[in-house]
């Protein structure tokens, strides 16, 4: 499973990190609530530990902006702020679950293990979006019975299209997602593998598209829009 921290505390963050990490987990971390929203958007997260108390943006604010966005990634809310009004404030922002801290590890990792259960195991098994289905077990993208296998790359960067339909993701998030912060990649490499996942997807026969947003990214569509600048080269 692929967790977001937003959390502005970076020992904290640090400390939540390594706990995750040493279950098992892959981890992103970001420090504000900006940033968080923008992470949770693109990136295809499994689940959100977000902080309340958050520079830029609060967590109550970042938690009803993504579900207003369709975004329905299931949230943990994380406060110093034990008051009932607070936390059906954070429930009502759309949030699954809260706590309060100070916590245990032991007490995290049971809130994780219960909020994947609720949420089911075959809905992270599998990410459908228009008539595409893809397998995140197998790397397989799907459409109406026909399949073709991506690589680990072509993977990386079709779930954050497809995990976030309709927004728009720039090349660099994309270049921090799918090769990390610290690689050398360049908009070539973002470029050359949308063209090999556009031919991957009418392969399959989908009427699912990627576009081109001119200065601004790319943008996953279940039918392609009227009337916006887009480059399909």
């Amino acid at each position: 499973m692929h967790v977001l921290i937003v959390e502005d505390d970076e020992s904290l963050a640090a400390a939540l990190e390594k706990i995750l990490k040493d279950n098992g987990y892959d981890v992103d971390k970001v420090h504000d609530g900006e940033s968080g929203l923008n992470y949770a958007l693109a990136g295809g997260y499994d689940v959100v530990i977000l902080d309340v108390m958050l520079p830029k943006m609060d967590g109550f604010t970042v938690t009803s902006e993504l579900r207003r966005q369709q975004i329905n990634t299931p949230i943990i809310l994380l406060t110093a702020r034990d008051s009932t009004a607070d936390k059906i404030a954070g429930l009502d922002s759309g949030a699954d679950d809260y706590m309060t801290k100070p916590f245990s590890p032991a007490e995290l990792m049971a809130h994780l293990r219960a909020l994947t259960r609720r949420q089911g195991e075959v809905q992270f098994e599998l990410l459908n979006c228009g008539d595409l289905q893809l397998s995140l077990e197998s790397y397989d993208l799907s459409c109406r019975g026909k399949s073709i296998r991506l690589s680990f790359k072509e993977f990386s960067i079709l779930k954050i299209l497809m995990s976030s339909p309709g927004a728009v993701i720039s090349k660099d998030t994309l270049i921090d997602k799918a090769w990390g912060v610290t690689s050398s990649a360049g908009d070539n490499n973002v470029e050359a593998y949308i063209s090999f996942l556009r031919k991957k997807i009418a392969h399959v026969g989908s009427q699912c598209k990627i576009e081109t947003i001119r200065k601004a990214g790319y943008r996953f569509v279940v039918a392609p829009a009227e009337g916006a600048n887009v480059d399909v080269a």
